[in-house]
C-alpha cells in the first residue's frame, strides 16, 4: 500500500489510541533506552491490535507498535505460529 492510498478512516484509530495522547518519546526511544514504559501503556491501550496489524503491514521497522519492539515484531513477522 502506497502512503497515498491510505485514508483517513484507515488512521483513526491512531488519534483514539493512548500514544497519541503521551507523545512519542516513550514509543520512538534513544538506541539502547527501555522500552518498558511504551509497552505498558500499549497494554492499557484498546488499539493495541490495530496497531499491531497497521505496523505489521507496512513494515515499520522503528519504535515500538502494539507493544512489541522492532525487535519482537521482526521475529514475529520471521515465525508467525
Amino acid at each position: 500500500m502506497q502512503i497515498d492510498s491510505i485514508s483517513e478512516a484507515d488512521l483513526d484509530w491512531q488519534q483514539r489510541a493512548l500514544c497519541a495522547q503521551v507523545g512519542t518519546d516513550f514509543f520512538f526511544p534513544e538506541p539502547g533506552s527501555s522500552v518498558r514504559e511504551a509497552k505498558r501503556i500499549c497494554q492499557l491501550c484498546d488499539m493495541r491490535a490495530t496497531c499491531l496489524e497497521y505496523a505489521l503491514e507496512h513494515d515499520e521497522r522503528f519504535g515500538v507498535w502494539g507493544g512489541l519492539s522492532e525487535k519482537e515484531r521482526l521475529d514475529l513477522r520471521r515465525d508467525p505460529s
